[in-house]
């Protein structure tokens, strides 16, 4: 019995635990990435709309069919008044009442009608190309800001690591303070510089700790994951990547980035607009064939020769001729119209050469800025442990002990920080270029 409370009392100790190990997911970037582009609502609503797009594309293409319809009149009348006189000749009675059945049915197609239909197909098939443009740019914003709020929580992850073991050092350098008030060798401040120091530390921490919450919430949404989860993540960076000359990023952003070749797609609907407004003023040719049901007897289904079906062919060429001179005011709108889009293009393109340059540089200033920090963390080490054997030979203050021990896990943090920023630039510059994974 002992034995079996025992148990259940480590059960008991464990079950927080392995509760919240089931909170913890493990996620490389590229399997937040995966999972992002899996859950996006944006990505759903852009697929709905390639589909909407497709769904018109069909209904086009069935405009060009046959039209057929057919209908079948009952028609009954009372004739109160059936008999006639004309001209002071023999009467002519007609019958009380009558009862008549009148059916028609008729096809008709289109033959030639200036290449309309053949125009738009051609004009709502580019459009379902541009949903598709527009499917991909939303997941390039799905995928950069999935890498964006990893980046963040990695960020603060190595700033945790960071404080962390200044928290440890801060612990170490207290007690030998501690010990030296207490062998008479520095005073009662130097014990209360330290303590202030890792209070200070502390709220740094506590920060800290509250951003990660932050960052990791707004992750877990991303990614489509309980909002409880806690996000294990790895270093994303895999070394500093050399960039590729600037010229390079250009010349794939004007090929990749979907605003561009949407643009491209739109100049050309605007072309086959224009064909379609010329087609206005051109000659309509189409066949039908109808046939025609009259039986004025009272029964659908008379007897032989009791009824009449004429069946007619007919043949339609129609032209409006005052197209002629109406319709080429049409043919300038249209043509100012894809006009502007080829100048939106110019503004465009420039500003997405300004947008690669900025980020180019940004990169570059990035990875410089790490080798900078590393010179620094090396002499801030150095002065840490001069400043450490000084103290402790009773030659340097508790101050200037607190400084040099700041001045390293700043430079440290720093460090972490601009790895992180290195890491994002690479990504926003790429993003830049409309195609974040190459």
């Amino acid at each position: 019995m002992i034995h079996q409370t025992i148990k259940m009392s480590c059960f008991a100790l464990l079950l927080p635990g392995m509760l919240y190990a089931q909170n913890v997911k493990k996620l490389t970037l590229q399997e937040a990435i995966q999972l992002g582009i899996e859950n996006s609502k944006n990505l759903k609503l852009s697929q709905n709309k390639i589909e909407e797009a497709m769904a018109k594309l069909e209904v086009t293409k069935d405009n060009a069919l046959p039209t057929a319809k057919a209908s079948v009149m009952y028609n009954h009348a009372e004739i109160p008044a059936n008999q006639l006189v004309l001209d002071g000749g023999s009467p002519i009675f007609l019958p009380k009442r009558a009862d008549a059945f009148i059916g028609t049915a008729s096809v008709q197609q289109l033959v030639y009608g200036g290449g309309k239909m053949r125009y738009a197909r051609e004009s709502t098939k580019l459009l379902a190309d541009v949903a598709r443009l527009d499917a991909d740019k939303n997941q390039e914003e799905v995928t950069y800001a999935v890498i964006d709020t990893y980046y963040s929580l990695y960020k603060v992850a190595q700033s945790k690591k960071v404080v962390a073991q200044n928290l440890a050092s801060v612990a170490s350098q207290l007690k030998q303070s501690q010990r030296f008030f207490e062998q008479g060798i520095v005073t009662k401040n130097d014990v209360l510089r330290f303590q202030l120091q890792q209070a200070n530390i502390t709220l740094t921490d506590l920060d800290i700790e509250s951003n990660r919450k932050i960052i990791n919430y707004n992750l877990d949404i991303l990614l489509g994951l309980p909002e409880d989860t806690q996000i294990d993540i790895t270093d994303p960076s895999t070394g500093q990547k050399d960039a590729a000359p600037l010229n390079a990023y250009i010349d794939q952003a004007l090929a990749y980035r979907q605003e561009l070749r949407q643009l491209d797609l739109q100049n050309k609907v605007a072309e086959i607009d224009i064909k379609s407004v010329k087609a206005n003023a051109t000659p309509t040719f189409g066949i039908g064939a109808d046939v025609y049901y009259i039986n004025p007897n009272g029964s659908l289904l008379p007897k032989s020769n009791n009824y009449i079906m004429p069946m007619t062919a007919s043949a339609t060429l129609s032209w409006n001729i005052g197209t002629l001179w109406t319709n080429k005011h049409k043919v300038t709108e249209a043509r100012v119209q894809q006009k502007s889009i080829g100048i939106q293009k110019d503004i465009q393109s420039d500003n997405v050469k300004t947008e690669i340059n900025r980020n180019y540089q940004t990169y570059q200033v990035a990875k410089n800025k790490i080798k900078v920090l590393e010179t620094s963390i090396d002499q801030a080490t150095e002065n840490d442990r001069l400043l450490e054997s000084k103290y402790k030979n009773n030659v340097a203050s508790a101050i200037d002990r607190i400084d040099a021990e700041t001045l390293l896990y700043q430079a440290k943090i720093n460090l972490e920080l601009a790895k992180a920023d290195a890491g994002l630039a690479y990504y926003t510059l790429l993003k830049s270029t409309g195609k974040i994974s190459q």
